[in-house]
């Protein structure tokens, strides 16, 4: 074969754009970009089901960019969208959402969680569900505190993808 295409991108292959820049003054500057992770059939921009797009934050702390594990995850809720059709998915450390974001796309009741104190991380979750069209609960915990809001959930499935880090290195 004497094809001269580019080679077939892997499931859910993701195309950045940048979408903003600056910190609104002369103070920080920051790089904002918009991915798009494709799902279904070929899982390009010709040939797909759906999308996610997401809102990231390239030099912000950890929940402000799709980590590898989290379209692996994504990926994964994908290619088990039978299970998680109509069933109640918790994300926890949700950060850009995209396990979750799919989970609901393939319609699962979801719930996102990360870090109450980070209030960047929790509004860029909202503005990533009001992009993608979907109807997602956002909730901020705080790990090792069992407030009455968590024994409400009784989940079905529990995603987490990348969710330890240290961030003293």
């Amino acid at each position: 074969m004497d094809d001269a295409a580019s080679p077939p991108r892997p499931p859910s292959a993701a195309h950045r754009s940048p979408a903003a820049t600056g910190g609104g003054g002369g103070g920080s500057s920051s790089m904002t970009t918009i991915s798009r992770h494709f799902f279904g059939g070929a899982s390009s921009d010709e040939d797909h089901e759906f999308y996610v797009d997401i809102i990231e934050n390239m030099q912000e702390d950890y929940g402000m960019f799709v980590w590898p594990c989290s379209i692996i995850l994504a990926e994964y809720v994908w290619q088990q969208r039978l299970r998680f059709s109509g069933s109640t998915v918790v994300e926890l450390g949700a950060g850009t959402s995209l396990p979750g974001l799919v989970a609901a796309k393939v319609g699962a009741n979801v719930v996102l969680t990360d870090k109450s104190e980070d209030k960047e991380v929790m509004k860029n979750m909202r503005s990533i569900c009001n992009l993608n069209k979907v109807n997602c609960k956002i909730l901020g915990i705080t790990w090792g505190e069992w407030d009455d809001p968590i024994f409400d959930l009784n989940p079905s499935i529990v995603l987490g993808a990348d969710v330890f880090y240290d961030s003293t290195g």
